[in-house]
């Protein structure tokens, strides 16, 4: 017997999790299956709306305006402006004050671990004090048992890249033996945990080992470490400790603030009522009459049927598991939905490895309501929509517009599903 849902989501990314939420606070009964863990803990924790555009030379300051400028190709042109700010807006309230940046339209610049600068739309509060605006001196201290951040290379990149502030880099001891391969959550977990017989006054002992060499600098940046469930306790006592404002920067993967993220969306789906479902891939279907009935769930050598009225597709791109492809054809996985592509898989790329790549833009095509279209122009399933990677027309890399496709298209296909069960 399948078990039943009025909207089932498949994919825990943003796009999920956002057409999750925007399905549930309209009153559907959701479901969220996921086949592994999301991919939020691998990304930065910023969220990105349109960074860089043809045309434009450098960062973009007006996202939304550039954002008018796009080809009907892409999928901020399908769901329009108005779906990128019901995403930020639906955003914004999810995460409450953890995030900045909800004051304005306008990108703001953020120092990025290898000392360069990123637009983005919205950022955790933990970073807000490091945006490149800011004309106040700053200190990044890295740690010599985290290889992943070189403060002193990264504060001289960003001198050579002409920001408007005093910026050095210093590499201390971290005031506790770690290994040397030590993870970033493994410091961020020794953080919260000070006040314990074996980590007592941890984060004394750093500001300690921080106070000489400050020398008058304004602000202090420290990588993403600073805490995973006592975020805020570890940014408010090395700030006092150090009479500095204290900032993180965003580092790779595993990232702290993708993680923080990652709990605070799905605690949000969790108050509401949403059932989620993490760890079991969706590996087949059945539909009639051009409605799609029940999706199969891999789940102990078994298959579990789910019913539902409507299905919202957010399982990625290329680079996850929403596109896949061999040397002749690029498929979706999950539904067999059309993916245009070149016939000549050499037509994917170009030899320049900074080139237009057109695998950048493989994805599925949509109509205005998000439903996936065949080759011919027809909707595959009329009770399927799409969010996310998993959609055609842009480079989402390139353009640093990941996220903000995420939310417009994940709360437009949420909202649409809602309405019409």
């Amino acid at each position: 017997m399948a078990i039943e849902s009025e909207v089932i989501v498949i994919g825990g990314g943003l796009a999920g999790l956002t057409a999750a939420i925007a399905a549930a606070r309209d009153g559907a009964a959701v479901r969220l299956l996921s086949a592994k863990q999301s991919t939020l803990r691998h990304a930065s924790g910023l969220i990105d709306v349109f960074g860089y555009g043809a045309g434009h030379d450098g960062p973009i300051a007006d996202p939304l305006g550039a954002v008018r400028e796009l080809p009907d190709t892409h999928p901020y042109a399908t769901v329009g402006v108005d779906a990128i700010h019901d995403g930020l807006a639906l955003f914004d309230d999810v995460v409450g004050d953890a995030y900045a940046g909800g004051h304005t339209d306008r990108n703001a610049l953020v120092p990025t671990v290898a000392g360069t600068v990123k637009p983005t739309a919205r950022y955790p509060r933990g970073v807000a004090d490091g945006v490149a605006s800011d004309d106040r001196s700053a200190l990044l201290v890295g740690f010599d048992r985290l290889v992943e951040f070189d403060a002193p290379l990264a504060a001289a990149h960003l001198s050579a890249a002409g920001v408007p502030f005093d910026v050095r880099g210093v590499t201390i001891e971290f005031p506790l033996e770690v290994a040397p391969d030590a993870t970033v959550t493994r410091f961020a977990h020794l953080l919260d945990r000070d006040g314990g017989e074996a980590h007592a006054g941890l984060r004394s002992a750093l500001a300690a080992a921080v106070r000489p060499h400050l020398d008058g600098a304004d602000r202090v940046g420290f990588p993403a470490v600073l805490g995973e469930d006592r975020h805020a306790a570890v940014l408010e006592e090395l700030e006092h400790a150090l009479g500095t404002a204290v900032f993180e920067v965003p580092m790779g993967p595993p990232s702290l603030p993708g993680v923080r993220l990652e709990d605070r969306l799905f605690e949000a789906l969790d108050a509401i009522g949403a059932s989620i479902v993490v760890g079991n891939p969706v590996v087949a279907f059945e539909a009639n009459n051009g409605r799609i009935d029940t999706v199969l769930v891999e789940k102990g050598g078994q298959r579990v049927p789910y019913h539902a009225s409507e299905f919202v597709l957010a399982t990625g791109g290329l680079v996850g598991t929403g596109v896949t492809s061999d040397r002749t054809s690029v498929r979706e996985p999950v539904f067999d939905c059309h993916v245009a592509h070149p016939e000549d898989r050499y037509d994917w790329f170009e030899a320049d490895a900074f080139g237009d790549h057109s695998f950048a833009r493989f994805g599925v095509g949509t109509d205005d309501a998000l439903r996936p279209l065949t080759a011919g122009g027809t909707p595959e399933f009329d009770n399927l929509r799409a969010a996310g990677s998993v959609l055609g027309g842009y480079d989402f890399a390139a353009e640093k517009s990941g996220s903000g496709v995420s939310l417009a298209t994940g709360h437009v296909a949420g909202t649409r599903a809602a309405e019409a069960v």
